[in-house]
């Protein structure tokens, strides 16, 4: 064989490979959507769901200092529903629960960067005793900036699989949707699955209840990464102090490696 030829061969081989691999990775891309919860300068004392008020100022500056396409979480579902082109470094903002602290501490960030997010309420919860969590009238303050959208998180924190009748479950997801929309004067669209677990009976619901997108956790690999009823979330701790990890996170790569790793 000439140089000339092999290196034909050589060349074409690796053109094929690239294709492969390019093929291969964009299967496997999932759109970064990142989790938070408590915004706490006791983050590192409560629980591996809270970071710092400092941490998250640091990354949302790395967001924003290193040009991510930061979009509301109801504008990248409809982007997948509709199977459109997603901009690179596109990523999302999610937190959970209804913490007071998200106002307090993130809600002033958020603005600072006019960063979108989507928070979702526990809604009875919503100005309890304990004054952990959000008033209404702080929900209204941040939906009134453009900045801040909300979706349900269900009436209390149970985790639906965990709930027995079926008619729970949909008082659960239907009630809590209607007293959203009557407080916010407005559709509520997303719904977040308590502790992001669920089964086929309990997305079913979230559809018939006319949701347009679900976010879970680690749903696993048999949930294909374009189903908006099984939308997979990255969990942020304290652990995203470290900017590398963060950066890891929002590779669109890791909730494929995580899936392999958990399944081991």
């Amino acid at each position: 064989m000439s140089k000339r030829k092999g290196l034909v061969i050589f060349l074409a081989a690796a053109f094929f490979a690239a294709l492969a691999l390019r093929s291969f990775l964009n299967r496997i891309y999932v759109v970064p959507i990142l989790m938070y919860h408590s915004i706490s300068l006791d983050a590192v004392k409560e629980n591996r769901l809270s970071v710092s008020p400092a941490s998250f100022q640091r990354q949302m500056h790395f967001l924003r200092s290193r040009k991510y396409n930061v979009i509301p979480l109801d504008e990248l579902a409809a982007l997948i529903r509709n199977k459109k082109k997603i901009p690179p470094k596109t990523v999302a903002i999610t937190l959970d629960d209804g913490y007071k602290n998200n106002y307090t501490y993130g809600f002033p960030v958020l603005k600072k960067y006019n960063i979108p997010a989507t928070m979702f309420i526990i809604v009875n919860e919503v100005g309890r005793l304990e004054d952990d969590r959000l008033t209404w009238e702080e929900i209204k303050a941040m939906q009134a900036s453009g900045l801040i959208s909300f979706g349900s998180h269900c009436l209390g924190p149970e985790p639906l699989i965990n709930i027995k009748f079926e008619k729970a479950i949909e008082e659960q997801i239907f009630d809590s949707k209607k007293i959203l929309e009557e407080r916010l004067g407005m559709r509520v669209n997303l719904f977040s699955y308590p502790e992001g677990r669920f089964n086929e009976g309990i997305k079913s619901l979230v559809i018939k209840a006319g949701y347009e997108a679900a976010v879970a956790v680690s749903p696993g690999k048999k949930f294909p990464n374009n189903d908006v009823y099984a939308l997979k979330r990255l969990r942020i701790s304290s652990t995203s102090d470290n900017l590398f990890v963060l950066w890891v996170n929002l590779s669109g790569y890791y909730s494929f490696i995580k899936e392999r790793r958990d399944s081991d």
